[in-house]
């Protein structure tokens, strides 16, 4: 609140703030600085890019975003971009509360800037009530069961944003089953190259960088659509690849490990009996049965 030149919380672990209501000092504008606590940003009626993190994030007709302690951030100097509702919260609030290890489920606070939540006219009026659910308790005396309250309004709000997270992913299938197919084409081509063994096996991370997503978005998505990880999909384009090897080839199954970038063939062999059932010999010989 000292950053923008705002008066005091009424409660020191949580503060909700109305850029409608208030007038933002930017004389600190331009300036970097780290979170220290988390932040959820929601505007409903805004047309425009607004620096978010260490990007920007084009609001449309409004939204949502959100932002983990630990993360650098830059102070805009546009004051246009101070509209809506912006939700601080250092984690000690969460302490002795179930939410403290439950947090780390909503995987949105480790989304890049550009897959905010966008939000249907129905879900905009949900959002602005719980907001505003939440400055009516703040505004109120702080008491001894304010903490539990306020942990309540806060876990419904985060509820809310899992749920129309879930929503997002199912509503852009379009945009989201392209993602699909380009990974799906990157996981063939990295098993079909020479250099697997150089390389070793693919992270969810190295595809995440490929497709210009967030590796928590993309297994998130993921989850959402097919009912699997990035890691489950390369595993799965992997025991392809090594069933095509164990058809076609006369390669033994430990050149086979150490050719899909293994490092230890007794990895390769468990995974795949995990996945099929049988072992890559046992396989073999029912393929060639």
């Amino acid at each position: 609140m000292r950053r923008l030149k705002l008066y005091p919380p009424a409660h020191p672990m949580i503060t909700l703030v109305n850029y409608d209501r208030v007038k933002i000092d930017l004389s600190d504008a331009g300036s970097w600085f780290m979170l220290d606590f988390y932040k959820i940003t929601f505007k409903k009626d805004f047309n425009g890019s607004v620096k978010y993190g260490p990007g920007t994030y084009d609001f449309k007709d409004g939204g949502m975003a959100f932002l983990a302690p630990g993360q650098v951030v830059q102070m805009s100097s546009d004051p246009g971009d101070y509209q809506g509702y912006a939700l601080y919260f250092h984690p000690g609030l969460l302490d002795g509360h179930a939410l403290a290890q439950g947090i780390h489920n909503y995987g949105f606070f480790d989304y890049a800037v550009s897959e905010a939540l966008f939000l249907s006219v129905k879900e905009k009026q949900i959002m602005e009530s719980l907001f505003k659910a939440v400055a009516i308790e703040l505004d109120d005396h702080i008491d001894q069961f304010s903490e539990n309250v306020l942990v309540s309004q806060l876990e419904l709000l985060l509820n809310h944003s899992n749920r129309f997270y879930n929503r997002q992913f199912l509503t852009r299938k379009n945009m989201h089953h392209d993602l699909i197919s380009r990974m799906n084409l990157w996981l063939n081509d990295r098993f079909e190259g020479s250099d697997m063994v150089i390389n070793g096996l693919p992270s969810p991370q190295e595809i995440a960088t490929h497709l210009n997503v967030s590796q928590r978005y993309l297994s998130d998505m993921l989850k959402t659509l097919t009912g699997k990880t990035t890691q489950q999909h390369i595993h799965l384009a992997l025991i392809e690849k090594a069933k095509v090897l164990l058809n076609q080839t006369s390669l033994t199954t430990a050149e086979i490990a150490y050719h899909l970038g293994f490092e230890h063939p007794q990895s390769f062999n468990k995974l795949f009996k995990q996945r099929t059932s049988v072992s890559p010999v046992q396989f073999r010989r029912d393929q060639l049965n």
